[in-house]
């Protein structure tokens, strides 16, 4: 099995188990990465997405099976699919990265809300160099991420970013240790601190955009968690 799901202390880890191609995932890896996601997104706030080893976080897809393709596949694009049903997932996402997030497993990583890596981590996209664009999300959520501006040095060409880029540009936080023990004391305090409903709201707003149809969300969210708190306590009094 390539993806295993496991609930630890109360946080959903979803771990991709295929190091002899650097994790790349295929449409069979990619349905097991859907399903074990929703079971864990349905059940628990916060999901920690990792690999085994060091060497890679995601390879992207398998080239194998990008060789195989017909046209009209890319119209499906599963990953694109998949990964936008992490995104807007109402669980929040760490993405825990050590070794090379490429092509679609940097898209898989920028689908998280929060990145954490390791000393060793590095993200490209490097699509373009093979007649392809990042279209797993790539192209969408680093220019919002990042900026235009850094998106087409990526995108374009070819510019890899490492850990400390990506620190700098607030993509990702630096490990303290290793990155999955990090990822899983992030995920211990946000579980323990944060009300679960307001962060699930909090998530949708900043999603949301930076608009005036955010700031209604903004204000129609806090309404209800003011209701729903004062409910609860009256029900406690």
């Amino acid at each position: 099995m390539a993806v295993h799901v496991d609930i630890l202390s109360g946080v959903g880890v979803l771990t991709l188990d295929r190091p002899e191609r650097a994790h790349a995932y295929d449409r069979a890896h990619l349905a097991d990465l859907e399903s074990g996601f929703d079971r864990l997104a349905g059940s628990v706030p916060v999901v920690v997405i990792r690999s085994t080893g060091t060497g890679a976080f995601c390879g992207g897809a398998d080239l194998r099976e990008l060789r195989d393709a017909d046209p009209l596949s890319a119209l499906e694009l599963a990953s694109q699919r998949v990964f936008d049903r992490i995104a807007r997932s109402p669980a929040v996402t760490i993405a825990a990265i050590q070794g090379a997030a490429v092509a679609g497993g940097a898209e898989l990583a920028l689908a998280c809300d929060l990145r954490i890596v390791g000393p060793g981590a590095r993200l490209g996209l490097p699509e373009v160099q093979h007649g392809l664009i990042p279209s797993a999300g790539g192209c969408t959520r680093l220019t919002r991420l990042a900026g235009a501006s850094v998106a087409k040095q990526v995108i374009l060409f070819g510019v890899e970013l490492e850990a400390k880029d990506l620190s700098r540009l607030g993509l990702a936080v630096t490990a303290e240790g290793p990155p999955f023990e990090h990822a899983m004391r992030v995920a211990q305090a946000l579980r323990e601190t944060a009300d679960p409903v307001a962060a699930r709201l909090a998530k949708q707003v900043i999603d949301h955009g930076d608009d005036t149809g955010s700031l209604a969300l903004e204000r129609v969210s806090e309404s209800l968690l003011y209701h729903r708190r004062s409910a609860t306590s009256e029900a406690t009094d």
